[in-house]
C-alpha cells in the first residue's frame, strides 16, 4: 500500500520530534472502577491522561482500547512500553478497560455477567465523559483492539457509529465462524452447531459497516487470522465500503502489536484533526 503524502509528513514530524525532545513522558495513568449497571459489577480500568491534561482549560479527544482473549486492561501500558509516550506526543486520552477473560465486546444471551457491549459502548463512554475532560462527540472518540479486541472494536464502531467515529483492529478475529471451538465462544453464544445464526449476527463480518465510520484493520501475514481479515477487506472493497487495510510481517504476539500500536494512535490523530 502507497503511503500518502499527509502519512509522510506526519511520520517526518514525528521522527522529527523525537530527535529534538530528550524531555521525559509525563502521562498520568490511572487505575479505576467502573460499575457496570448491566451486568450488576465493577470493571477495572486503566485512563491515561496526556501531561497537557494538567492544564484544566484543556479537553481531550479520547481513544478506546481492548484488549484480547485472556488479557484484562492492564495489557497495554504493561506489554507497549512507549504507550504513554504516544498518549503524551498525540495528546490524547486512552482509556484501557477490563472486558472479561473471554467476552469478544458482545452481550452474550446466555450469561447475564457477560454484557460487554451495553458497557463498552454505553456505561463506560459515559463515565468517562463525566469524569474527565473529554470531547464528548463521535468525531473526538476512537475505538481499537487486539486480536478479541479487535474484533470488539469494529463490531461496536459498527453497531454505534454515533458513539465512536473511527475504528481500527490489530490481528483481529474479524470472524470467529470458523473456529466453533475456540475461545470458549460456544459459553457465550451456544454452540455453533445449534446456534449458527445467533454466531452470524455476532460476528463483525456481517456488520453492516456505516458510512459515517471511519475504517483501518491491519494483520500480520503470519497470523491464524489472516484469512478472515483478508475475507473482510474482501467484502468491503465488493461493497466499496472506504477503509484501510494492511498486511505487515508478523504473527499473533506482542512482538507485532508493539510495532502497529505506532500506527494507531497516528491514525487517530489524522481523525481527530480531520
Amino acid at each position: 500500500m502507497k503511503i500518502s503524502l499527509r502519512l509522510k509528513t506526519y511520520l517526518v514530524a514525528f521522527f522529527c520530534y523525537a530527535i529534538t525532545h530528550s524531555t521525559a513522558w509525563a502521562a498520568q495513568v490511572d487505575t479505576i472502577r467502573v460499575y457496570s449497571t448491566a451486568m450488576k459489577k465493577n470493571v477495572p480500568v486503566v485512563v491515561v491522561v496526556p501531561d497537557a491534561y494538567k492544564d484544566k482549560s484543556q479537553h481531550f479527544p479520547v481513544v478506546y482500547f481492548l484488549h484480547g482473549y485472556s488479557g484484562n486492561h492492564k495489557d497495554w501500558v504493561k506489554n507497549i512500553p512507549d504507550f504513554q509516550q504516544w498518549v503524551d506526543l498525540y495528546q490524547v486520552m486512552a482509556v484501557c478497560t477490563d472486558g472479561g477473560f473471554d467476552s469478544w465486546y458482545f452481550d452474550s444471551p446466555i450469561e447475564p455477567s457477560y454484557r460487554y457491549e451495553t458497557f463498552v459502548s454505553s456505561e463506560l463512554v459515559q463515565y468517562i465523559d463525566k469524569q474527565y475532560r473529554t470531547k464528548a462527540e463521535a468525531t473526538q472518540r476512537g475505538i481499537t483492539g487486539l486480536s478479541m479486541g479487535g474484533h470488539g472494536a469494529l463490531y461496536l464502531a459498527t453497531r454505534h457509529a454515533d458513539v465512536f467515529g473511527a475504528a481500527a483492529s490489530m490481528s483481529g478475529g474479524v470472524d470467529f465462524t470458523p473456529f466453533p471451538n475456540n475461545w470458549n465462544i460456544k459459553s457465550r453464544l451456544g454452540t455453533y452447531a445449534e446456534n449458527k445464526a445467533l454466531w452470524e449476527q455476532n460476528t463483525v463480518l456481517n456488520q453492516p459497516f456505516p458510512a459515517s465510520l471511519q475504517v483501518m484493520f491491519d494483520c500480520g501475514i503470519d497470523d491464524f487470522f489472516i484469512e478472515v481479515n483478508r475475507a473482510l477487506h474482501k467484502k468491503l472493497l465488493e461493497a466499496k465500503v472506504p477503509h484501510i487495510y494492511t498486511e505487515k510481517p508478523g504473527k499473533h504476539d506482542w512482538v507485532y502489536w508493539r510495532n502497529v500500536v505506532p500506527a494507531h494512535f497516528l491514525y487517530f490523530s489524522m481523525f481527530f484533526k480531520k
